[in-house]
């Protein structure tokens, strides 16, 4: 019984990892973080 339920809540814990790492959108996380990709104030020479 007990082993049962550890292998499903280690089941539980393994599916949730993967969809948040892979499956959910970034944008939920970022919290006002604008990357715009820009290399400084001047450009810098690079595109």
């Amino acid at each position: 019984m007990i082993q049962q339920i550890l292998a499903y809540g280690t089941l539980l814990v393994a599916a949730g990892y993967l969809v948040w790492k892979f499956l959910l959108p970034k944008s939920l996380f970022s919290k006002g973080n604008n990357n715009s990709n820009s290399c400084g104030q001047d450009n810098c020479g690079c595109s």
